[in-house]
This record gives C-alpha cells, structure tokens and sequence, in this order.
C-alpha cells in the first residue's frame, strides 16, 4: 500500500490529490482514491481561515482472473497422425537423383584430384551419371501423396469394417505414385467419360485434394474424396452417384455433398458393413 500527494494547479487554484493504490497481485483488486483540496487565492473575510474540503472518491475494481471462464466448446474427435515410416511415403525421385548428383560431383572432384579417392573416379562418374538420369524422369513423373485425416474411431473399424476396394484406394492415394496424370485417374475416366458424348472434356476433370476417414451417424466406416472441380457444378455429382456406388463397390453406398469450400465436392463412399455384426 503506497500513498503520494501530488500538487496541481488549476485556474491559480492548488490541488492536492493523495492518491491510496491498493494493489493485490494477479490483478484481483485496485483502488485508487483521491483527496482535492482547494485553496481560493483570495477567501472572503468571513471565511477567512477556512479550509474548504472536496472529497471524491473513484473506485475501480478489476476483473477477478480466478474467477471460471464460460464452458469450452465440445472437443472435437480426436485425430489420428499418421508417423509410421514406409517406403511409400519416400519419393524415389528424390533419392535417386539426390545420390546420382552426388556420385557425379565427388566423381569429377577426385577425376581432378580435388578429393581423395582417384581410383573410384570412374566408378562413381559411371553410376552416378544413370541414377541422376533417373532421379530426374521419377521426379519429372512423380505425383505427391494427398493428406489424410482420419478419426480415431474411424481407424478402429478400418479394419473390420472397411471393404478391399476401400483400403485399396487409401493405400494408392497417400503414397508417392510414378506416371499417373492424377489420383483415381482410371476411376474418373470411367466414372465421367472423358471426352464423350455424355461425358466431360478432360481439362475438367475433378483433382483428389484429400481424403478423410470418418465413423457416420449410424456406425458405419466412411472414406471421403474431397475433389477440386472449378469447371462442374454438384448436379454433375449427383448424376454420377450411382456410378461412383459400382466402380468402388461392392459393399458400399456413395453419398455426393458441397465440400465447405468454393469448388470443392465430396464423395462419401460409406461401407455397408455393421461394426456390430457377427462373423460368418
């Protein structure tokens, strides 16, 4: 607890303002008040030697910190990471045109006696040159792996519940893929026909962005195709539900929705098997 007079002058008049600051720690309390004493330059003579007194009070009281917050929002489920190193998640492109470049400079650096190792010089320039060679075409030809968010209890039933063609179609689209013009590309030229006369051109084709593995209303596993397709509209979906249902069945039903996104659709493919049924 501290107390400091402070002197003001007003209109020839003294202020003086004892300021009390209480302050508790954490921000629970402060007050603060103040005293004005006013002296008039020039009192009337009746009122001479008379002090008048002005006593203001300001009291602020701070937001107590201890006191609850409202209630958090409900968690969400929780999210499985996928950390578990395979040879799918590698780029081969990478590797290969990482060790070929490598031959090829310490290869030229020991040709001309820079590093060590002249009688390898040969060796290396001669397996390096094949490796960067194909390190570059695998890169040029390498499709990335889409993200893929999974829920726990979506993870649970994969297992049990989830169809062949279901786990199938996970596995391709989150490795490194050599060759394809895009994810389920075989898929998407069958189920929208690319350039015939039902169909659409091929320049509009939907693009995998990623997929997501979900436990629906009713129990049921779910793997979701989130696409990208600025030039289709949902109708263009919906026509083509019953398609996506045959090419990826069977055993499941497919559900087409508006992602929450502009341009963005999902494809619900939903796996007819009860997590609650006996085995045959």
């Amino acid at each position: 607890m501290s107390t400091k007079a402070l002197p003001l002058r007003i209109a020839s008049s003294t202020l003086y303002i004892h300021h009390h600051n209480h302050d508790r720690r954490f921000g629970l309390l402060n007050h603060h008040r103040c005293f004005l004493f006013t002296h008039p330059p020039s009192p009337p003579p009746l009122l001479a030697g008379k002090r008048h007194r002005i006593k203001l009070t300001f009291v602020s009281t701070a937001a107590d910190s201890t006191q609850p917050s409202s209630a958090p929002a409900s968690a969400d489920k929780a999210i499985v990471t996928d950390d578990e190193f395979s040879l799918a998640k590698v780029s081969f492109g990478v590797v290969g045109l990482g060790l070929g470049i490598s031959l090829l400079s310490y290869g030229f650096g020991a040709y001309f006696n820079i590093l060590p190792g002249s009688e390898w010089s040969a060796i290396m320039l001669t397996y390096g040159f094949p490796l960067a060679i194909i390190g570059m075409a695998l890169k040029y030809a390498e499709l990335k792996p889409v993200p893929c968010l999974t829920y726990s209890d979506a993870q649970m039933l994969r297992e049990t519940c989830a169809t062949p063609i279901l786990k199938q179609v996970r596995n391709d689209v989150i490795r490194f893929r050599y060759g394809d013009e895009q994810h389920l590309d075989e898929a998407l030229k069958r189920i929208f026909q690319f350039g015939l006369g039902r169909g659409i051109p091929r320049r509009n084709a939907p693009i995998l962005q990623m997929i997501r593995e979900e436990v629906t209303e009713d129990g049921k596993y779910s793997l979701v195709l989130v696409f990208e397709a600025k030039a289709l509209q949902l109708s263009d979906f919906e026509q083509r539900q019953a398609k996506f249902a045959s090419f990826f069945g069977p055993g499941i039903t497919a559900e087409v929705g508006k992602g929450s996104e502009n341009n963005l659709y999902e494809v619900r493919l939903i796996s007819n098997t009860s997590p609650n049924a006996s085995p045959a």
